[in-house]
């Protein structure tokens, strides 16, 4: 393309203007006062040599040589890369406090139940005391290097830190088999905040956590205090692996939801931060359930996730509707282990409890039938509405990887019991009524569902909320109450083992 000589002075005059531009920048990236700045704050006449390019060159050394010890190798790098290798932390916040004051926070880890080591704050302090010195670095070349070591180790210790306190420490999805809660992990543009952070002191006050909950764990532990019934080592490991739980971002943020804790055997339906309807339920069989293995004392085998296979999962999902007087599609596991084995013993005993079965699709008589010896995998059962149905009456739907679901039981006397994992795997309500009440509002819909939970001959019937509402089936061992009291539970599928076996190997 030909431009008119005054659009040609135009587009010399934006290049040059372009160029001059880009060169300041680059300047002000490479830092031509570093050795003023250093020997200023230092007064140690080594520093009045060194110079942005020496310093870029061994930083690129020093990050290719620890580069795999790294948290966060590649977003660390990468950051690096687009600054230029300037010493960003060293120059921005170690004569200001702010790196002092980080150190001093890392030296405080244990209060979150963390390993002060974690952050490498010996290390850290003996090379801030190195720049306190004025003899402290005796030649250019040591200083390019304390100098590169210092902003890495704090790079990494920063990142580290503010992810812990953010995210956690440990990948839930990565431990736990049956896990599938939704729970956001940190990006790049997140572990490297706090390096972008103008004041590091107001940014790691920032992300303090202050979750009431936290802070009450916190208390405890600072204080050592013994749970009753729980040594004080137990104590501690439990409050560790609560604090971490509280960390991971798999909290409900809706103004209404359902939630049940396992280890608790409750169901509350919170509106607004309160619960406004509480209720026993009966969950899963746990591996744990005789406290075989403790958080303190257990099998090496109890520290990977090996799930007992009825043990109800830890998820979130929205309820969708209901069915009221369902038909129960009996699991293949249940019916091969426990239909079929009482059949063989009870000829009347699949009529007794409305169970019908099935032969590639078709209905057939099973009086025909000698269980003793009939094939597990050729026949489906299916249990009819009914007193006797095991789902009860009523069961809430919702979406999940495991085909479970809230729901009614005729096994009442159960709730009575004081550890109720019981179940295959769903979750049994001691009211259900009461859940539907709560979810669907007094009206139509919920006149139907009480009308058709009272029927002589009852029929399935499917109704749909009016609105989905979340739920939430989560393992938690340790909260406190609205007293502020803090309640305890033993650990009946040795998740808290599994997670703080994890957290061991972090290094907490």
């Amino acid at each position: 393309m030909i431009y008119p000589s005054s659009k040609k002075s135009v587009l010399s005059a934006f290049l040059i203007f372009t160029f001059i531009f880009l060169a300041l920048q680059s300047c002000k990236k490479k830092r031509p006062e570093m050795a003023t700045v250093l020997y200023k704050k230092t007064h140690n006449k080594v520093f009045n040599n060194v110079t942005p390019e020496g310093f870029s060159e061994v930083f690129k050394q020093v990050i290719d040589s620890v580069k795999a010890t790294h948290a966060y190798p590649e977003p660390i790098t990468s950051f690096y890369e687009q600054n230029d290798y300037d010493a960003e932390l060293v120059m921005d916040h170690l004569f200001n406090s702010d790196l002092n004051t980080a150190a001093a926070w890392f030296m405080k880890a244990d209060e979150h139940g963390l390993n002060p080591k974690m952050f490498r704050t010996d290390e850290i302090r003996t090379l801030l005391k190195k720049f306190d010195d004025k003899n402290g670095i005796k030649t250019v070349n040591e200083a390019y290097h304390d100098m590169a070591e210092l902003e890495l180790l704090f790079a990494n210790s920063l990142t580290k830190y503010s992810t812990a306190l953010q995210y956690g420490i440990v990948n839930p999805k990565k431990i736990y088999v049956r896990y599938y809660t939704e729970t956001k992990l940190p990006d790049t543009a997140t572990t490297l905040q706090v390096l972008q952070a103008r004041s590091i002191k107001n940014y790691l006050d920032s992300i303090q956590p202050k979750n009431p909950q936290y802070v009450a764990f916190q208390n405890a532990l600072i204080s050592h205090y013994q749970a009753p019934g729980f040594s004080q080592e137990e104590t501690k490991r439990i409050l560790i692996v609560n604090l971490e739980r509280l960390r991971w971002k798999n909290k409900p943020s809706e103004n209404k939801y359902v939630i049940v804790n396992i280890p608790d055997y409750m169901l509350n339906v919170m509106e607004n931060g309160r619960s406004v309807l509480s209720m026993k339920v009966c969950d899963g069989e746990g591996r744990n359930k005789t406290n075989s293995n403790t958080i303190v004392k257990y099998d090496d085998t109890a520290a990977v996730d090996r799930p007992f296979p009825r043990e109800t999962p830890q998820l979130n999902s929205l309820i969708h509707s209901v069915d009221v007087n369902p038909v129960w599609n009996i699991p293949e596991s249940i019916a091969s282990k426990e239909i079929m084995v009482d059949a063989a013993k009870d000829r009347y005993y699949l009529a007794n409890k409305g169970i019908q079965v099935y032969k590639n699709g078709k209905l057939v008589d099973d009086a025909d039938i000698d269980w003793s010896t009939a094939k597990k995998d050729e026949y489906e059962f299916k249990q009819k509405p009914g007193d006797d149905n095991s789902l009860g009456k009523i069961k809430f739907l919702f979406k999940n990887k495991s085909n479970v679901y809230l729901h009614d039981t005729p096994a009442k006397s159960a709730f009575e019991l004081p550890a109720r994992d019981v179940s295959h795997g769903c979750v049994r309500l001691g009211e259900p009524q009461q859940l539907a009440l709560n979810l669907f509002g007094p009206g139509p819909k919920y006149d139907l569902i009480v009308k058709d939970m009272a029927a002589d001959k009852p029929d399935p019937t499917t109704i749909y909320l009016p609105k989905k509402v979340p739920v939430y089936i989560t393992y938690v061992t340790c909260w406190a109450d609205e007293n502020g009291a803090l309640q305890f539970r033993q650990d009946v599928y040795g998740l808290d083992i599994v997670l703080y076996a994890n957290l061991l190997k972090a290094g907490i």
